[in-house]
């Protein structure tokens, strides 16, 4: 497993700002990966080889995470993985990935589809804001907020003054959510427009996948333009220092999953998080034990 410092060039490697142009970031791309030994010879045998090493730790920190709210109330810390990506561009591998490395018991996993008639009432962050998690939860959304400045905008379902007045909403919101104990990631999952195509043609060749299949993500392909604007907007202008976007090229799934383990031990990480001290004595507790023990065992012989 690399150092800690390798991480954090994953992490300002991934990271967008402002002027992002997708079209210039390779979907195939590896950024971060070593170029020597083992990861250069074989890099998807190696980086899957140390992805049991990063789900372990990623373990170890989310159980801090819970066990440090657990035992102060006052702990309102929590980590939110904000996923998106254009049609079959991960978002159910990856979540499916984290979901096996951490304790499901600790995680709040909710996939965002259109609408309902109930949540279309209501202003567009209520929803959102139903589904975030709990203090010392790890809550992933597959899809979220971001939708409504992305389809509403590309299938044109709003005006243009209500998608564009919804990024100073979002902005607004996420800080919100950051002073009061969220760590965001937000990553997008870029493939390519060949990739889609390769994704969507297997999905047709394998019955098992049949359900995965929706005839409207051929329709969308037309408008691949328009979503890569619409991206682009969002990572411009929804991109802060308290909530940055990364996009993580997703071609290659083996290094999507690699580089969204990283970013997710870089956001623990960025948290110190420790174990909580006891509320008692442990060697008091031994000797009450250990008495227990004694006492109990009397009381058989003796019957």
């Amino acid at each position: 497993m690399r150092n800690d410092r390798d991480v954090a060039d994953v992490s300002e490697l991934l990271r967008v700002g402002s002027g992002v142009e997708l079209a210039a970031v390779d979907a195939a791309g590896v950024p971060g990966l070593p170029r020597r030994g083992v990861a250069r010879r074989d890099p998807k045998g190696w980086a899957r080889a140390e992805l049991a090493v990063l789900g372990a730790e990623l373990a170890r920190q989310q159980e801090m995470l819970f066990a440090n709210a657990k035992t102060d109330p006052g702990d309102q810390r929590r980590v939110l993985l904000v996923l998106q990506a254009m049609d079959c561009g991960g978002k159910d591998g990856t979540v499916k990935r984290l979901a096996r490395a951490m304790n499901p018991q600790g995680l709040r996993i909710k996939a965002f589809g259109p609408p309902t008639a109930e949540e279309r009432k209501h202003d567009f962050l209520w929803r959102i804001r139903r589904a975030l998690p709990l203090p010392g939860y790890v809550g992933i959304f597959n899809r979220s907020h971001y939708e409504e400045v992305l389809v509403a905008r590309v299938r044109r379902l709003v005006e243009p003054r209500v998608w564009q007045g919804r990024f100073e909403t979002i902005n607004t919101f996420e800080r919100e959510l950051v002073d009061s104990g969220f760590t965001l990631v937000k990553i997008m999952l870029h493939i390519s427009f060949g990739e889609q195509r390769e994704r969507l043609r297997q999905r047709l060749d394998d019955p098992t996948k049949y359900w995965k299949y929706d005839p409207a993500d051929v329709e969308n392909r037309a408008h691949w333009t328009a979503y890569q604007q619409a991206y682009e907007d969002v990572l411009s202008r929804c991109g802060t220092d308290h909530a940055p976007w990364y996009v993580v090229p997703a071609d290659r799934k083996w290094y999507r999953d690699w580089a969204v383990a990283h970013l997710m031990l870089d956001a623990f990480r960025s948290l110190n998080l420790r174990y909580p001290p006891p509320g008692f004595d442990p060697q008091t507790e031994r000797k009450r034990l250990s008495k227990d023990e004694t006492g109990r065992a009397g009381k058989v012989n003796g019957r």
